[in-house]
């Protein structure tokens, strides 16, 4: 855990360093720059709460992806199950009138099975015919759009626009007054609080039950695991089902929390930005969670930067696209550090020999 962090923070400080040498190429002040990149997420309360909001669905896209890697798996479906999962929760609200008490829980539930749906197909077809889940969870990101695009056209579409779904209703909604007047006007919602519980109880189940553990071994060695006595297939399905649940739910805080509505024709980023996430965060939940605040204020700070300065945005998305390469190039900066770590051992020790060596000549003379 200690070199996990470490990792991703020289991933972090390679970024932002990468960052200034950008803005210094580009003649811009590369001080000034980072000023308002981190003023435009951190400036007022009103900004941190667009913070959070903008991380909300990044937490669940984040351990959607860090699950299934935990479990040996690789996820990349995560972007068509958030779009399936706030479609079938739309419905849901569009369709039910009730108080938002009892409207809420079912429409979080709704985005969780369909969620879970679109991902339980490539889980079967890894157990079953040993698909790779790479492929068929890619596939399933374009039948996904395609049919929320169809379901939207067909029932749920706003009458004055071609490219959008109605507008939920207020109970509908994880919108709440009284967080929004704590942060001065934010749009932050209750899908901030409900990513807290799920990176809790995820964290729970990876590192403190035997399904957990189970899960785990299946990733680790797939003959071993079956050799023990474990449902390997089982597992594989359970692995892909539980991570399409938690993008389902992201999908919820999407589409109901940082909006009101869905708009067709666009695959939501946020399902691939939950890898970059999870590699910063180091597949670890609560690394998640810190990462997913930390990518959510970049994206809140760079509108601003780009705003005060005639420094691009896209300067921005480079050093995103920097600190990605260097978290997923993590073995080489582990091996850095051991490289380091050995290194000052052996001074160390060297010293130490040299020490007692001119301490043995004094005595003797």
């Amino acid at each position: 855990m200690k070199n996990s962090l470490i990792i991703s923070l020289c991933a972090v400080v390679f970024g932002l360093l990468a960052g200034a040498v950008l803005m210094l190429a580009t003649g811009h002040n590369a001080v000034t720059g980072y000023s308002y990149l981190f003023q435009g997420g951190l400036k007022n309360p009103e900004r941190i709460g667009n913070t959070f909001a903008t991380a909300s669905p990044l937490i669940f896209s984040g351990l959607a992806v860090a699950f299934a890697f935990r479990t040996g798996l690789f996820n990349i479906g995560v972007a068509g199950q958030l779009l399936v999962g706030g479609f079938c929760a739309s419905v849901v609200g569009l369709n039910l009138d009730l108080p938002k008490v009892v409207l809420l829980p079912i429409m979080l539930i709704a985005g969780a099975l369909g969620g879970a749906l679109w991902s339980v197909i490539p889980g079967l077809l890894k157990a079953r015919f040993n698909v790779h889940e790479v492929v068929s969870s890619i596939m399933m990101n374009w039948v996904g759009f395609w049919t929320v695009y169809y379901g939207v056209q067909s029932y749920i579409k706003n009458p004055s626009s071609e490219t959008e779904s109605k507008q939920l209703p207020e109970a509908a909604t994880l919108k709440a007054h009284w967080m929004t007047d704590l942060f001065h006007g934010s749009y932050i919602n209750l899908g901030l609080l409900v990513a807290v519980v799920v990176v809790i109880v995820v964290a729970f189940i990876i590192n403190k039950t035997t399904f957990g553990y189970e899960l785990k071994a299946v990733g680790h060695n797939r003959d071993a695991s079956e050799y023990a006595g474990i449902a390997v297939n089982r597992s594989i399905v359970f692995s892909m089902a539980i991570s399409g649940a938690i993008a389902g739910l992201g999908g919820v805080a999407l589409y109901a929390g940082n909006a009101s509505n869905i708009q067709i024709g666009i695959l939501p980023s946020q399902g691939f930005d939950g890898i970059a996430v999870s590699l910063l965060g180091a597949n670890n939940p609560l690394g998640v969670l810190l990462s997913a605040i930390f990518f959510g204020l970049l994206y809140s700070g760079r509108g601003f930067m780009n705003a005060m300065t005639d420094i691009p945005p896209e300067i921005a998305d480079s050093i995103i696209a920097i600190i990605i390469y260097f978290s997923a190039t993590s073995i080489m900066i582990e091996r850095l550090i051991r490289w380091l770590i050995r290194r000052r051992a052996n001074a160390k020790l060297n010293a130490s020999q040299d020490g007692k060596v001119k301490s043995s000549h004094v005595e003797h003379d």
